[in-house]
C-alpha cells in the first residue's frame, strides 16, 4: 500500500507519516518498504491510477508490504492510528485463511487431475460398475395377475 493511503486510514497526513518513516528507517528493511522510482509514478499516471505526482503530495511515495504496515502502526501514536492497526491485521489474517482454503483446493483439485489422466482407464471401469450398479440390466419379468386357460 501506499504512503497516502495509508496516511487516510491510519487519519494522519502524508508528510508526518513520511517524517516518522525517515526517523524510524530501521524499522523497515527493504521487503517492508521500498520507495517508488520515478519511472514508476510516471507509469501510474500515465495508466491513470493517480492524476499527477502533486496527488501524492509531489514527493515519491512509499510502498508498504503487510509486515511494513505492522511496523507503521508501532510508529505511529494515535488512537485512530492504533484501531486502524487493528483492523488491518484482522483483515490481512482473513485473506490469508481464505488463500490458504483455495490453495488447499487447488492442490486437490490438480492431484485429482492428475491422477485421473493417469488412470483414466481405470475411473472409466468404475463409472461402467457403478452405472450397472445404480441401473442394472433386468431379465424380462413374467406377467402377473390371472391366467386364463383355453379349453
Amino acid at each position: 500500500m501506499l504512503d497516502r493511503d495509508l496516511a487516510g486510514l491510519y487519519g494522519v497526513q502524508a508528510k508526518p507519516l513520511r517524517q516518522q518513516v525517515k526517523r524510524n528507517l530501521n524499522r523497515f528493511p527493504q521487503n517492508f518498504m521500498f520507495q517508488l522510482t520515478k519511472e514508476e509514478v510516471e507509469i501510474m499516471v500515465s495508466q491513470n491510477v493517480i492524476p499527477s505526482l502533486q496527488h501524492l503530495g509531489g514527493t515519491l511515495p512509499y510502498a508498504f508490504s503487510e509486515h511494513g504496515i505492522l511496523m507503521l502502526a508501532n510508529i505511529l501514536k494515535s488512537d485512530e492510528a492504533i484501531q486502524m492497526s487493528v483492523r488491518i491485521i484482522e483483515i490481512f489474517v482473513k485473506m490469508r485463511e481464505l488463500l490458504s482454503a483455495h490453495k488447499d483446493i487447488l492442490l486437490q483439485l490438480e492431484k485429482l487431475e492428475k491422477q485421473a489422466g493417469e488412470n483414466s482407464s481405470d475411473i472409466q471401469k468404475i463409472f461402467s460398475a457403478l452405472r450397472t450398479l445404480l441401473d442394472p440390466e433386468r431379465p424380462p419379468m413374467e406377467k402377473v395377475g390371472y391366467k386364463s386357460s383355453k379349453v
